[in-house]
């Protein structure tokens, strides 16, 4: 199987669940292989690359038809008009960077590493001709067909093309997941850590500048707690790793306790 197969039904994997968060609708989405029809000049390409791996580049082109109709439908599950042609199209990329996102997850399992995408400066187009695998997307108002290419340098490492391809395959063999756990577990929530709160009245409020501190309700040695989408759901000791701040989780918060945290 060519990466760029591989790719396709990885990201047709992402981006339906990616659009039923945002939109509130089944959307399905499925590789359809290669073929004769290819991407026109009138789609929307997209080109990244592997962070810190600038030659390796992935290319995405939308049809007009799908980021239309994906655009209105995540604006339609907001409550916003569908009017502006720049804010369709703004609302479609929301829901792709999304998808590229998870797709780098599924990437970086692969390589055994943490990947990302950066932006793709002076990418080379694919030689005329090349196979584009093909991902077509419907459900919810939502149809048409968007092209993957990635080039040779993109590659798998480590040797790790047939392992990936056979998982591929064996996900398509198993048939398609259920649909509302996909719903559920591609939703993304908000993280945050608090070290913890205070109360001050307006006028403390206003006075504040910059050296001014302002007292917590928590000590030095009290653990900080982690907040999803509002609510704290475990404990933990403040860290470093590998450069940045991080939590290491001490305690998970009991269901009741969860309940009594929601702000």
């Amino acid at each position: 199987m060519k990466i760029s197969d591989w790719l396709a039904q990885e990201w047709a994997r992402q981006i339906g669940p990616a659009l039923s968060s945002m939109t509130g609708e089944a959307v399905q989405a499925g590789a359809a292989g290669g073929g004769a029809e290819q991407p026109g000049g009138e789609d929307l390409h997209i080109v990244r690359c592997l962070s810190g791996s600038p030659e390796a580049v992935l290319r995405l082109a939308i049809s007009p038809e799908l980021w239309r109709t994906a655009g209105e439908a995540v604006l339609r599950g907001a409550d916003l008009p569908a009017e502006d042609e720049t804010e369709i199209r703004n609302a479609f990329l929301e829901a792709l960077q999304q998808s590229l996102g998870q797709l780098a997850v599924s990437l970086g399992r692969r390589l055994g590493r943490e990947v990302g995408w950066e932006e793709a400066e002076g990418a080379a187009l694919p030689e005329t001709g090349a196979e584009w695998a093909a991902v077509d997307v419907s459900g919810g108002g939502i149809r048409g067909r968007a092209w993957l290419w990635a080039n040779p340098a993109f590659v798998l490492e480590d040797g790790r093309e047939e392992e990936a391809a056979r998982e591929a395959q064996e996900a398509a063999a198993a048939g398609p997941r259920r649909p509302m756990l996909d719903l559920l577990m591609e939703v993304e929530l908000p993280v945050g850590v608090t070290f913890g709160r205070t109360q001050l009245p307006l006028k403390d409020a206003i006075k504040l500048t910059s050296g001014s501190i302002v007292e917590l309700n928590r000590s030095i040695i009290e653990p900080v707690e982690v907040i999803v989408n509002n609510c704290v759901i475990a404990r933990g000791e403040v860290v470093v790793y590998e450069g940045n701040y991080a939590v290491r989780i001490q305690q998970i918060v009991s269901r009741e306790e969860r309940l009594r945290t929601l702000f």
